[in-house]
């Protein structure tokens, strides 16, 4: 099956693909660009304040509207890198992200922001979103969340319940789909570990992400490995990944996002 894959993509014309990635920090990232994967020849990044396409390297991302670039690496060169090698289609990346954003406002930390209704960062969002979907004519393939730090966080500070938590998450899955389409595919990658902290208000919020895609045919896990990384060495500090996390993260994103297309349920 995957031979034939790989032959239909050769002999198929490519495609453009977009996606908006959204999150905290480690959907920003803080890795090193130096070690940042090329993203090949034909992946682009959608730049709000100037409504163009620019080629996609690292550091991706742009300070505007709330949101932040990469601090040098992030995970999402390797994603384009991957997706090209296996469909030879081009990925226009529009990223969303503001280091510790929580999803619940309960979490929220000050100017940090929150995806909650009382933020500021699901509306522009959703405007960079519509305004990439104008300037390229091309529905959106799919929403990558990287968030859940800073709510695991406050689940062990106790300002948050579990439950207050997949309430949120639940809240903004739907917010999304209502605002850029009913079915719009929404792939979790799975929070990771605060190294040397408590792990329980973590291990919540994984396995509220695993419940929630597991009730939800449009929601799925593309990603459930980023607790190893402290393990693996594969940290910049206690919270983020590293560039050699970053780049498995974000290739792996792109192949389990092509094997689930292919009605494969597998996650690596």
């Amino acid at each position: 099956m995957t031979c034939l894959c790989i032959l239909l993509s050769l002999l198929l014309p490519p495609k453009r693909q977009l996606f908006l990635v959204a999150g905290q920090s480690n959907c920003t990232g803080h890795g090193d660009k130096a070690l940042s994967l090329a993203a090949g020849p034909a992946a682009m990044e959608y730049r709000w304040s100037t409504n163009t396409l620019v080629h996609l390297q690292d550091p991706v991302g742009e300070q505007d509207h709330r949101f932040e670039a990469a601090q040098s690496g992030s995970a999402w060169p390797a994603f384009a890198a991957a997706w090209y090698a296996q469909t030879g289609d081009t990925v226009i990346m529009v990223p969303a992200s503001r280091g510790g954003s929580s999803c619940h406002e309960k979490a929220r930390l000050g100017d940090m922001d929150t995806w909650d209704e009382s933020g500021s960062l699901f509306n522009n969002a959703v405007e960079k979103a519509r305004a990439a979907k104008a300037a390229t004519g091309l529905d959106l393939r799919g929403i990558i969340w990287v968030q859940g730090e800073r709510d695991a966080n406050a689940i062990n500070d106790g300002k948050l319940t579990p439950a207050e938590y997949k309430g949120a998450l639940q809240k903004v899955i739907h917010r999304f789909r209502a605002a850029l389409g009913n079915n719009l595919p929404f792939y979790i990658v799975q929070t990771g570990f605060y190294k040397d902290h408590a792990r329980k208000g973590f291990e919540e919020v994984q396995h509220i992400q695993q419940e929630v895609a597991n009730a939800d045919p449009y929601t799925k896990i593309v990603y459930a490995a980023a607790g190893s990384f402290p393990g693996k060495g594969w940290m910049t500090d206690q919270i983020h990944y590293n560039q050699t996390g970053l780049n498995t993260l974000g290739a792996a994103v792109a192949r389990n996002i092509l094997a689930q297309t292919e009605n494969h349920d597998k996650v690596k």
